[in-house]
């Protein structure tokens, strides 16, 4: 009897521990300040602190007012939609304080004191400055304020949807230190790692994550799907025929395209769009940290990246680079890719006279996983509002099921020394 009362008052007071944790006071309402009240230099830095942190993307459904939310979140778990974050004091963030505005980006707790799901990335947000939080909230807070009637309902299901469940998440999962510099890095490199680990947040797609939604640490930047695409490598894993550099990555950003590697395309394509009005100082920062996460190439790396460049620069005259498999040639793809893609990516293993990208340099054609390269034959490239940069039409309504197949393991075979695909027919139902 004495035994089970001290285990009775034992789970009380595990109880009543665990309340604790997961309460969090509600922050008093203010009236919403006049966008004269902010400093212009601080509007201005947090605009393009907002750009690097991809804000708007997530903030913005489709055809909806900048930053006022409705945009899905996928997870594992259900959809999250994302809120509005505008200054409308009824509907948005109107009415919140900087405080508020701070403990939601480093504690992932609302204005009201709810747990805000970890779809918000404030794993990473918990490492932004004071100074950056503050112009953050200064950009937010004039913007024009959009009310917004309403919002579609999360679709996460029981029990995850108790929020109370979210504190024993971030308990296990949520480190709120702060950047802390690296002494023996440079100046630019603890600058890019201050904003790829905070605000840029890359490791949310870039990591992949256990069953509880959290990022692997042990696995960092390894890789990950998001939303049907795949988020490649960018350690020492990367699948790359030629290693990053930190040139190549600040151009391939500026840009969106890069000679070696490829053009951005699916979740990166807006992350591209955003960076275009960032300080170049600010991109070659972010390179130079993300460059430096794969280390120093191997030899067998290097001399990987040697080849498939000769490969790709050499064989602009006619009849010379390395021949079609015969295995290749022979397959039902060879002619669909003769019909659709050799006009601007050339033969195989023959660099094409106009410069699109000679596909034995692709990393969707490297990669582990053919999703991204179903989903780009099928969808194309686009940019937005038909802005200038690489084009690609889709084939979605050109192509059936077994074309494509046929055309992505064609591809697979005469551009890359890797093994076939697995799983294409399925990679191109979820891409339909």
């Amino acid at each position: 009897m004495r035994a089970l009362k001290i285990l009775i008052i034992a789970v009380v007071a595990l109880a009543g521990a665990a309340y604790a944790y997961a309460w969090r006071s509600a922050h008093s309402p203010i009236e919403r300040p006049a966008a004269s009240t902010f400093a212009a230099a601080d509007v201005k830095q947090g605009a393009v602190l907002a750009a690097i942190g991809n804000c708007s993307t997530c903030h913005t459904a489709d055809g909806g007012a900048a930053y006022s939310g409705g945009r899905a979140v996928e997870t594992p778990f259900g959809n999250i939609y994302a809120t509005n974050i505008t200054p409308d004091p009824a509907t948005g963030i109107g009415r919140w304080s900087e405080a508020a505005f701070g403990r939601a980006m480093r504690e992932g707790v609302s204005r009201d004191g709810r747990h805000l799901y970890p779809a918000f990335p404030y794993d990473h947000m918990a490492k932004v400055n004071d100074a950056d939080i503050k112009s953050v909230y200064a950009f937010l807070m004039t913007r024009a304020p959009v009310a917004v009637t309403s919002t579609p309902p999360n679709t996460v299901g029981f029990p995850y949807s108790m929020r109370s469940l979210v504190a024993g998440w971030k308990l296990l999962y949520h480190d709120r230190s702060p950047y802390r510099p690296d002494a023996s890095k440079s100046a630019e490199w603890n600058r890019g790692a201050y904003l790829v680990e905070g605000l840029a947040h890359c490791g949310s797609c870039h990591t992949p994550r256990n069953s509880f939604g959290a990022e692997d640490r042990s696995r960092a930047y390894a890789g990950a799907e998001v939303a049907g695409w795949t988020a490649p490598a960018l350690g020492a894993t990367s699948s790359a025929a030629v290693p990053w550099t930190a040139e190549r990555l600040a151009d391939y950003l500026a840009k969106g395209r890069s000679p070696q590697h490829g053009v951005a395309a699916g979740p990166m394509a807006p992350v591209i769009r955003n960076l275009a009005g960032v300080p170049d100082a600010d991109v070659k920062a972010i390179a130079t940290y993300v460059a430096s996460l794969a280390g120093t190439p191997s030899n067998e790396r290097q001399a990987l990246a040697t080849r498939t460049l000769a490969r790709a620069e050499g064989a602009r005259a006619k009849g010379e680079g390395e021949p079609v498999r015969s295995a290749a040639a022979a397959s039902p793809g060879a002619a669909i890719y003769a019909g659709a893609c050799a006009q601007c990516h050339g033969e195989a293993a023959r660099a094409p006279a106009e410069p699109a990208l000679n596909l034995a340099l692709s990393t969707s054609v490297r990669s582990t996983s053919s999703s991204n390269l179903v989903r780009i034959v099928l969808g194309g490239i686009q940019q937005a509002g038909n802005a200038p940069g690489p084009h690609m039409p889709g084939f979605a309504n050109a192509l059936t099921d077994k074309q494509t197949a046929d055309l992505v393991e064609f591809v697979r075979a005469s551009f890359t020394e890797r093994p076939a695909f697995n799983g294409v027919e399925v990679a191109i139902r979820k891409a339909r």
